[in-house]
């Protein structure tokens, strides 16, 4: 793409697509209402896509190089920055290594979302852990392990973001499939007691809880992790995050959005909620003191 290329971080990259959009506009002699009229976009878009705040689309890109004749090399760049400003991926190595966790980096993209729909097929999700579940998450985290001191700094972490579940501003949708529930990594009364803190936090009015059960016939493969975050506002971008074995990949393309919407959407019609999700956790839990 350039001499940097995909080594750019995801701001450096969305920086230098507004820098040579505006550069090709006014190289072009447009002003940035002229070029409004001609694309169909208002010119404070315009101007928060020229400042980096919003991130243009792909056929938005495309209508803006016709409009202002750019050159072949300059079109597919402008082309190629776009794509690249819609995704990232968040290796956990290079992130760790250069400080002790992330929670306060996912804590401010939740700050910032006004619903958040958390998908995870392998554990219990972050905001729904107890402590003692936390830790052995964490301890069991073999791409970049965690010493003794960053293991309890980031513990307290993700116990901090869980506050954000009290703010009835803010509206969290979970899909847990059973596999995630029946994931034991301690002793059965640490997962019981994981069950239940679920069970209790399925009572906030804010919150809902859908479980996948074994016994349901899925309609679609319980594949991948990801959280949607929906903006707070509607001038900035929603985001989807992927958890992958060596990081997180962010998607911010609208198109990419949509796809994991409908997976979304497709998962929670099979999910069972209320009532029925919490006899499916207080059985589990049931399951889980007969082991000792």
């Amino acid at each position: 793409m350039t001499e940097r290329g995909s080594a750019w971080s995801l701001d450096e990259r969305r920086r230098r697509l507004a820098e040579e959009l505006k550069h090709a506009r006014t190289r072009s002699g447009l002003s940035g209402r002229d070029l409004g009229r001609k694309i169909g976009m208002s010119q404070s878009k315009i101007s928060r896509i020229e400042a980096g705040v919003s991130v243009p689309s792909m056929p938005e890109v495309q209508a803006w190089v016709d409009a202002v004749g750019a050159p072949d090399d300059l079109s597919e760049l402008l082309l190629a920055l776009t794509d690249a400003a819609h995704g990232s991926i968040q290796r956990w190595r290079s992130e760790l290594s250069a400080q002790g966790h992330i929670q306060g980096e996912i804590e401010e993209t939740e700050r910032g979302a006004a619903r958040i729909l958390t998908f995870q097929p392998s554990v219990v999700p972050g905001l729904l852990q107890t402590a003692d579940y936390a830790r052995r998450v964490f301890e069991s985290f073999e791409e970049v392990p965690y010493g003794p001191d960053d293991l309890a700094e980031v513990i307290a972490a993700r116990l901090d973001r869980q506050l954000l579940l009290f703010d009835d501003t803010r509206t969290f949708l979970f899909l847990i499939t059973e596999g995630a529930l029946r994931w034991r990594p301690g002793p059965p009364m640490l997962l019981a007691a994981q069950l239940d803190r679920i069970s209790t936090l399925s009572t906030l009015s804010n919150l809902t809880i859908g479980l996948l059960p074994y016994a349901t016939q899925a309609v679609v493969p319980y594949s991948h992790a990801f959280t949607v975050y929906e903006s707070a506002d509607d001038e900035l971008d929603d985001l989807v995050n992927v958890e992958m074995i060596h990081g997180n990949l962010q998607v911010r393309h609208e198109p990419d959005v949509d796809a994991y919407r409908r997976r979304w959407a497709s998962l929670s019609r099979r999910a069972v909620y209320g009532d029925a999700a919490r006899r499916l956790l207080h059985d589990l839990i049931a399951e889980m003191q007969a082991v000792q």
